[in-house]
């Protein structure tokens, strides 16, 4: 262990601790990584979050922050002249963008999850128009508040390209195991130029998980979720 005042507690397959590296990237923060095993989980993260004792966690000096994107928002707040800010500066846009993190995480997040578990044709094509939909929806989103430029947040990565960014490695595993594209260029074009952008931004690049490890975790964690979800 390092001896920088932040340590975030992480695992490389978490695309909640992925979001926290980016803007501690985006403020040019130190921090000390420290990578959990989650089995079994370690005593700093059972005292730091001993609600859902679960990653990510920020520690700042003898501060404990959790929640990915409470941790994003703290940051920005924080070190608000370092960098490019995260959150907008108006009081409605914040709200704009909060609404949209929360809709990414309980529907982009459920429906790529059911995906990737689906166990027959007519599940698999339930959920795929799903996910779908959440991916028109969130082209509309970003041609309304992009103004043409590369990301949700105009020309800097923001709140929202964050949050749904750091999924991104998750979407092409998702990819990989149904054997179809989920982000196509005929029908989210400028998701697909977003995307692009965003992988290759200075914050994010060299930090996302590289997709053949990520596609051997992911079939092992499906089997114990269908397991786990099969009657006894």
């Amino acid at each position: 262990m390092g001896t920088s005042d932040l340590k975030l507690l992480s695992t490389p397959s978490s695309p909640f601790a992925l979001r926290v590296k980016i803007a501690l990237n985006i403020k040019g923060l130190d921090y000390d990584n420290i990578v959990e095993t989650m089995n079994p989980k370690s005593d700093l993260l059972l005292q730091s979050n001993p609600v859902y004792k679960k990653i990510p966690v920020l520690i700042h000096g003898d501060k404990s922050i959790s929640e990915s994107a409470i941790i994003v928002e703290y940051i920005d707040e924080v070190w608000k002249n370092n960098g490019t800010p995260i959150l907008p500066s108006n009081a409605y846009d914040r709200a704009i963008a909060r609404f949209w993190v929360a809709y990414i995480d309980d529907k982009w997040y459920n429906s790529s999850k059911n995906l990737l578990v689906a166990q027959n044709d007519e599940s698999k094509k339930a959920c795929f128009e799903q996910v779908e939909e959440v991916l028109l929806r969130l082209e509309d989103v970003l041609n309304k508040y992009s103004e043409g430029k590369d990301f949700f947040g105009g020309e800097n990565i923001g709140f929202l390209d964050i949050c749904f960014g750091s999924y991104l490695s998750w979407l092409r595993v998702t990819e990989k195991v149904i054997g179809k594209k989920v982000l196509d260029e005929t029908k989210t074009p400028a998701l697909v130029k977003w995307a692009e952008a965003f992988v290759a931004h200075p914050a994010v690049k060299g930090n996302l998980p590289e997709t053949d490890k990520l596609l051997v975790f992911a079939k092992s964690l499906v089997q114990r979720m269908v397991a786990a979800a099969t009657p006894k």
